[in-house]
């Protein structure tokens, strides 16, 4: 066995607002630059990425699937679009699948409740228990895991159509739900405020939509590349074998905080609470946003720690590093340039962020990039928190920090 990071939920380029980058030649050599062994395909309810990944994969053998370096794990999340007790529900759920012929036999069920070529996540006018019964009814092996948990929109525990308990969703299937996506904008330990949660794994996934994105969120384990056996360490919540999840900082993500993104209003859920969750400007609905959903439902103090919890560790995207360190944006020739370099010198953007030591860092790494590096690890960063759909800001160099110069001779 050995330590391996995968990422279960991205997106290909089948689906809406995603990069036509999103394809398995790119996903493969990106997951290589950053240290990724194990991706979610996504999406394999399409018919066209479907055929995409039956030409381009090969079978391993044991429910795992191989492209150049890369190891994929069957993967999709799908809508739920379905009322209860009067009241319209949305609800994205992922789908784990051990073979292509299951896989088949999923689609062919779910074509039933709605047009699966019509997105990369389609829309299927289906109550979120019903499609657990369907998926394990196909294979006991597969596995559904609400996604993104707490966003607003479109999940388990949102402010806009979702629930206040996973029974209440999931009633006499909850007992085949072994773990939640956390999301972008919570973490483990807001997670851990709800002893109702206590039983299940969290895993964090990036969600990505381009190529560059992947592992921003992600899992670290230690066992055999296996699906079968990735499984079982989620559903048991094996420490010795699920390791730790590697985070955002829940600022950053993009519903962290309450807000009204048009009079760029954004509100802590206590200013949103003496506000009565209404813009201050407008006068309409805030955007009611993860940290406040946590704190409604909650029944345990901040900074509490149930028995066996799986740990997470907060970093920040190397490109995100490098761009503060240079003070240029991310994605200019600049910052893409450095990230190549030290890519080529060091090895993976994992190994960078997480595994050397600060003495291996130092050959080959400019002072500045390398100071944010050690910011980071050591969680010495100031948030601006995210809201209404605008993404939160991490700053690992204070605006008073005298600006070095960075030795691009080095390279």
């Amino acid at each position: 066995m050995a330590q391996f990071i995968a990422d279960f939920h991205i997106h290909s380029k089948y689906s809406r607002a995603t990069s036509q980058e999103m394809d398995i030649p790119h996903l493969d050599r990106y997951a290589r630059m950053k240290g990724i062994q194990l991706l979610g395909t996504a999406d394999f309810t399409h018919p066209e990425w479907l055929r995409d990944l039956k030409e381009n994969l090969e079978d391993c053998g044991n429910g795992l699937y191989k492209h150049g370096e890369t190891h994929f794990i069957l993967s999709a999340e799908v809508c739920n679009n379905f009322r209860k007790n009067h009241k319209g529900k949305r609800i994205h759920n992922i789908i784990f699948a051990p073979s292509f012929e299951i896989v088949d036999k999923i689609n062919s069920e779910l074509a039933r409740f709605g047009k699966l070529a019509s997105d990369g996540r389609p829309n299927l006018a289906l109550p979120a228990k019903d499609l657990v019964k369907i998926i394990l009814d196909i294979s006991s092996d597969c596995m559904v895991v609400p996604a993104h948990a707490w966003t607003p929109w479109f999940s388990l525990f949102g402010a806009n159509a979702g629930f206040d308990s996973i029974e209440e969703c999931f009633e006499e299937e909850t007992e085949h739900i072994y773990a939640i996506e956390t999301g972008l904008s919570s973490d483990p330990a807001m997670n851990w405020r709800l002893s109702e949660l206590d039983r299940f794994a969290l895993i964090s996934n990036s969600d990505s939509h381009s190529p560059s994105r992947i592992g921003r969120e992600a899992n670290v384990f230690d066992t055999e590349l296996d699906y079968y056996e990735i499984m079982r360490a989620i559903k048991n919540k094996d420490k010795e074998r699920f390791l730790f999840t590697v985070e955002f900082f829940p600022q950053e993500g993009k519903y962290h905080y309450d807000g009204h993104r048009k009079c760029n209003v954004r509100l802590s859920p206590g200013e949103s609470i003496q506000n009565y969750d209404i813009c201050p400007i407008c006068g309409r609905k805030l955007t009611i946003g993860v940290m406040h959903r946590v704190e409604t439902l909650a029944d345990r103090p901040e900074g509490f720690v149930p028995e066996g919890a799986i740990p997470g560790v907060h970093l920040v995207p190397l490109e995100e590093i490098i761009a503060g360190a240079l003070q240029k944006g991310v994605g200019t020739k600049a910052v893409e340039d450095l990230y190549s370099k030290l890519i080529d010198r060091l090895g993976t953007e994992f190994d960078i962020l997480l595994n050397l030591s600060q003495d291996e860092l130092v050959d080959g790494t400019p002072d500045r990039v390398l100071e944010g590096i050690m910011r980071v690890r050591q969680e010495r960063i100031k948030a601006v928190p995210g809201y209404d759909g605008v993404y939160g800001e991490i700053h690992i160099f204070d605006e008073t920090d005298e600006a070095e110069e960075t030795q691009m001779s080095l390279f």
